[in-house]
């Protein structure tokens, strides 16, 4: 995805990356603050947009497309960095999954227990998550966790089997407890990073780290695009 399209709902500042190393494994992630010019036409999109649950997803809350434009001027910008961060093996190409608005929505009483836990997106080694930040004011950071018992922070197709083995403690614990989303560490896993939650800014993770919103119940659970924790969402798989 490498065209150009036009009109962009989004110009992009020019812009100096933060690249952190997270947990044990030093995992980079890739931060970049103030990263549009303007987010006034983003959200007016979303404003004009239909949000609705998706129930092929374990996402707590609703979500809606993104115009094709934004993903489009969004990997333009951070593709090469991308690339260069991670190592990511030149032959590999770009394919973008999906595109969307996200707000939380979900009440903790209604959570199934696989979504009160620290979830991974994917075990393949190069999927990652763009996640842009776009309301002002302040939300639930993103945590990213290790699970305890084994040491892991990301999980992959030699670890995965060993992990669920595991992780079934945790759900067999809290399959009775009052549902309530996960947003510290416990017994089971231990929150050893936070990005805090910052209008306009852009943030670049492997989809394979265990990872959950710390959401806060009183400012986050909110389906109004105008006060909610609204975030604009791009999932990449280079393959």
């Amino acid at each position: 995805m490498t065209q150009q399209a036009s009109p962009s709902i989004i110009e992009v500042n020019t812009f100096r990356p933060q690249v952190i190393r997270i947990g044990n494994q030093q995992t980079p992630v890739i931060i970049i603050d103030d990263f549009a010019k303007d987010l006034s036409t983003l959200r007016q999109v979303a404003a004009n947009s239909t949000f609705e649950q998706q129930d092929s997803s374990y996402y707590p809350g609703v979500r809606a497309p993104l115009p094709q434009s934004y993903p489009i001027e969004v990997i333009n910008q951070v593709f090469q960095l991308i690339y260069d961060v991670y190592a990511i093996p030149k032959h590999l190409r770009i394919k973008p999954q999906n595109w969307v608005f996200s707000l939380i929505s979900q009440a903790p009483a209604t959570l199934m227990p696989l979504q009160r836990l620290p979830h991974f997106d994917t075990p393949d080694p190069f999927h990652f998550a763009i996640l842009h930040y776009l309301n002002d004011a302040p939300y639930g950071a993103t945590g990213f966790f290790r699970h305890k018992s084994t040491g892991y922070e990301r999980i992959n197709q030699q670890n995965i089997d060993h992990y669920f083995d595991s992780a079934n403690a945790f759900l067999t614990q809290h399959k009775q407890a009052t549902p309530s989303y996960f947003t510290d560490s416990d017994e089971h896993y231990e929150l050893y990073e936070q990005i805090a939650y910052k209008a306009n800014r852009l943030v670049i993770y492997p989809g394979s780290l265990l990872h959950s919103t710390l959401v806060n119940p009183a400012t986050d659970i909110d389906s109004s695009v105008h006060t909610g924790r609204l975030t604009a969402n791009i999932f990449l798989q280079f393959s």
